[in-house]
């Protein structure tokens, strides 16, 4: 048994994830094709006074996992000429969390445009991941740094956007 069987997933990625784009494509969940997946830990400051995470850390893992997702396509999420912007994030709030544990971020593409595409995120716990927290994502527009102006995705930007890529955890 391999060590990725050991962890519950994909031999081929060392996830869940699917290993090839046509595994994807069989489990895209209505419009949405499953990308990219990362572990955080909850942290004590996480919560807030009423004793579970506070709504705006859910945003901060959803970010999290888009960046850690361009950083593992090798694409820079921050360039000087082109990159990506935020025009529209959301986020249902499903159950509390609280402090110790971590969380596991499913990110997920849905259409992608000319120069926009539409992520989503479920979170759950990594100690029942069955059970989602809370589900949202955001819009992402990419532009031309300079004019701020809308652009195309690079198309080799675009082809590593429908590529899934292993799991990672974080430190």
């Amino acid at each position: 048994m391999s060590e990725a069987d050991d962890a519950g997933g994909s031999a081929a990625t060392g996830s869940g994830l699917p290993a090839t784009i046509e595994d994807a494509l069989a489990l895209r969940r209505g419009d949405r094709l499953p990308v990219f997946e990362l572990d955080i830990p909850i942290r004590w400051g996480d919560m807030d006074a009423m004793g579970h995470v506070n709504n705006t850390e859910f945003f901060r893992y959803m970010e999290q996992a888009r960046i850690s997702w361009f950083d593992a396509m090798a694409v820079p999420a921050a360039g000087d000429d082109d990159g990506p912007v935020i025009i529209n994030a959301f986020c249902s709030f499903l159950e509390e969390l609280r402090y110790p544990g971590s969380v596991r971020v499913t990110l997920s593409i849905g259409e992608i445009g000319r120069s926009s595409l539409q992520t989503y995120c479920d979170i759950c716990r990594t100690d029942s991941p069955g059970t989602i927290v809370a589900s949202g994502g955001a819009k992402i527009v990419w532009i031309n740094v300079p004019s701020r102006r809308s652009m195309p995705i690079p198309q080799e930007v675009r082809k590593r956007m429908t590529e899934p890529v292993r799991r990672l955890p974080r430190d």
